[in-house]
């Protein structure tokens, strides 16, 4: 009796669920996010934070993520998971400030502004931000068949800042308050309503796109910050001159920082620059 035949096609493997993931900056839009994702409003249940490093974010950004973002998370069951930098041959953590001050290293990655004001190309978003949680997703199962969507907090008010044609094979980029139709104001309304307070703005405390307003803002409510971004400049500016190249700036005004922010001196209403977001729509949100 000959044996019945063996069948050989079980039962069909499930694709794998696309993953669905915030960039949360740790500003007032992506905590807007966090708050309409708790309310059940928006379908996102992880948020990731590329850590540009805890020497080089805005300490109030970090103080903001541990005592108010990360507990209300928690508290809601969603997921607020926190990404460094890891080299993946050597393991070692960098952190775009320890990067820049590395002995040996002629790395600015940051958009230092030229002696024209403009600022020159930048690595950091790239690096810190983009790629650093790229690489999660993929970890997480996002391929170019099963793409993960990726949440950025762009309001209209910022809209010239949103650009799907950056997206990775492996990602679907969606601006959800966008799509809500939602202003930075609206956002800090639902952050307020929520009973938490309005976080900072997010940023290296060394970024050249900040306001000159901000840096004023620096000088005078952190003045070790302030002179840690001089000294940064002037550590930046040794090197220029070493390698016989014009000097840098982190303002747009054509002079060091601390000729160009002076203490006690601020920008009039209406005179105010209008760089200070970065336009990846990875910070600053």
């Amino acid at each position: 009796m000959s044996a019945l035949p063996t069948s050989t096609s079980g039962p069909e493997r499930e694709a794998p669920k696309p993953v669905r993931s915030i960039s949360y900056g740790g500003g007032v839009q992506s905590t807007a996010l966090l708050v309409l994702a708790a309310q059940g409003r928006l379908d996102f249940r992880t948020f990731l934070m590329g850590n540009v490093g805890d020497d080089s974010e805005n300490p109030a950004t970090l103080q903001y993520l541990e005592e108010y973002a990360k507990p209300f998370a928690a508290e809601h069951g969603i997921e607020l998971k926190v990404l460094n930098r890891v080299m993946v041959r050597s393991g070692e953590t960098r952190t775009l400030h320890g990067e820049i001050t590395r002995a040996g290293s002629k790395a600015q990655k940051i958009p230092v502004r030229l002696t024209n004001g403009k600022p020159a190309s930048r690595a950091c978003t790239v690096d810190y931000k983009i790629k650093v949680v790229g690489r999660e997703l993929k970890r997480r199962g996002a391929t170019a068949k099963n793409p993960a969507t990726i949440g950025i907090g762009i309001t209209l008010d910022e809209i010239y800042r949103a650009n799907t044609a950056r997206a990775e094979p492996h990602e679907i980029i969606t601006y959800p308050l966008l799509e809500m139709r939602l202003r930075r104001i609206d956002c800090a309304r639902i952050v307020r309503d929520a009973g938490l307070p309005i976080p900072p703005k997010s940023s290296c405390w060394f970024c050249p796109m900040h306001s000159l307003n901000a840096w004023h803002d620096q000088r005078r409510n952190a003045p070790e910050l302030f002179e840690k971004s001089c000294r940064l400049e002037e550590l930046m500016n040794q090197r220029q001159a070493a390698m016989g190249r014009k000097p840098v700036y982190l303002t747009r005004l054509g002079k060091p920082l601390r000729e160009g922010i002076q203490d006690g001196v601020d920008v009039l209403p209406g005179f105010e620059d209008s760089d200070g977001m970065c336009d990846s729509g990875w910070c600053m949100t």
